[in-house]
């Protein structure tokens, strides 16, 4: 398929994915199965034009006066892409398979095209009703922070610390891959997102399938780091999943004490079991739920740390997953903060004395963090948030004073200041 053809190609998706609200995945999955003479790079192409339209969608529309999927995807390749207004019309040739000419008017747009006097939300492309939360983290550095939550984001690597002794060997073993140390994370390598979508198979190299390295964004390493765990503690991580957060304290405790790793949905922990034995993890017991059964109430009192990785909106992670941000609803965001007060409510029954809570959320909404900590210790009395001074000292991790953002209770991670997702991360202390 030809460049313009693939403009066009994104204008149908984004216009299937419109007029049935559903998913961009489940659009450009379809558009695969009835369009087969696409091959995996025009599909990648494809899906890169949508999610980068989808990244702009409110500020495309802002400078083309118009918001149908062809005005988005033109005022996305002017913004994101950085086309200039000749280049955007030289595809649009309307010969085969090209989107037709530009008009008079979009040629207009094009060149005139500016964000200054746009509202926070269309400038920062988010929905509107989070601007008040937004705008009590954020304060005057709202819409940057969120500009640079539409950039694509970059593959992080965690090195495995139980199979690697450095992380220059495991450097050293993927020339290819065009890696360099990620500046924060001692455990970290980068690999930058690339201009046509595709990412390395990293999962097909031996080097992952020994367990040398997992896919990890920088800020889940740091948010793990930060918990500092060590040898011979007694953890409980609560939200498992399928098992990041998991390998990642098993390496920092060199197998040595015990992680007892589950979730409320079982079919979540599925992945975790062969993640383990591909890493190395002696030190880890996965409790599978059954039925509405506790799988840790054996536990209580017993935990020296409990890992917290609550669910939540992830409105972090909208460099990763743009289509998420339009979909999110006032609903939604209720569900989550009902379901990390009981997550929460949950862990403090687990924490000994003198044991600790670390909550983390890949979200940057006030609601989701630091009200949500401040309505547990109404309810909870016993616990207190760690300065995060002493958070950073007892993970290694002084020099992250300067990148990240201290808040009430914890820090916020963001792309603007770290370069990682929007981690949010706190550590409480039940008292002795």
């Amino acid at each position: 398929m030809t460049p313009a053809a693939r403009i066009s190609a994104a204008i149908e998706v984004l216009g299937d994915i419109e007029t049935r609200r559903r998913p961009a995945s489940d659009a450009l999955k379809d558009w695969g199965l009835s369009h087969r003479f696409a091959g995996s790079k025009d599909r990648a192409a494809i899906a890169s034009l949508v999610y980068d339209a989808l990244r702009r969608k409110a500020s495309a529309a802002w400078i083309m006066g118009d918001s149908s999927p062809r005005s988005v995807v033109l005022g996305m390749l002017r913004l994101q892409r950085g086309l200039t207004v000749e280049q955007i019309a030289a595809l649009c040739s309307g010969e085969r398979f090209a989107p037709e000419p530009l008009t008079e008017t979009e040629r207009e747009r094009l060149g005139s095209a500016s964000l200054d006097e746009a509202p926070a939300h269309v400038a920062g492309d988010f929905p509107d009703w989070i601007a008040p939360s937004l705008s009590r983290l954020f304060g005057e550095e709202l819409v940057p922070e969120l500009q640079a939550l539409t950039a694509r984001a970059p593959l992080d690597l965690r090195v495995n610390a139980l199979k690697v002794p450095t992380r220059d060997e495991a450097h050293d073993a993927l020339p290819h891959l065009g890696a360099v140390e990620t500046p924060l994370s001692p455990l970290g390598l980068r690999i930058a997102p690339s201009e046509d979508g595709r990412g390395p198979a990293v999962q097909a190299e031996p080097e992952f399938l020994k367990g040398w390295v997992e896919i990890q964004d920088e800020g889940s390493q740091l948010a793990a780091l930060l918990s500092a765990v060590k040898p011979g503690e007694q953890v409980v991580d609560l939200c498992a999943g399928g098992g990041g957060k998991t390998l990642a304290l098993a390496a920092m405790m060199d197998n040595h004490g015990q992680i007892y790793a589950t979730d409320n949905d079982a079919r979540r922990l599925a992945p975790i079991h062969d993640r383990l034995t591909r890493a190395g993890v002696r030190n880890v017991q996965v409790r599978t739920p059954r039925g509405k059964a506790d799988a840790v109430s054996d536990l209580d009192g017993r935990i020296d740390c409990v890992l917290v990785d609550a669910p939540c909106t992830g409105v972090g992670t909208w460099r990763r997953n743009p289509d998420a941000k339009w979909r999110l609803r006032p609903g939604s965001l209720e569900t989550r903060l009902k379901e990390q007060a009981a997550v929460l409510d949950r862990a403090a029954s687990l924490a000994r004395p003198d044991g600790r809570i670390v909550y983390i959320t890949c979200s940057i909404l006030p609601e989701e963090n630091d009200d949500a900590l401040s309505s547990f210790m109404e309810r909870h009395p016993g616990f207190a948030p760690v300065p995060v001074s002493e958070v950073l000292e007892a993970a290694g991790l002084k020099d992250l004073e300067g990148s990240v953002r201290p808040t009430l209770h914890g820090l916020q991670m963001t792309p603007l200041r770290t370069g990682t997702d929007g981690f949010y991360v706190a550590v409480l202390r039940r008292s002795p």
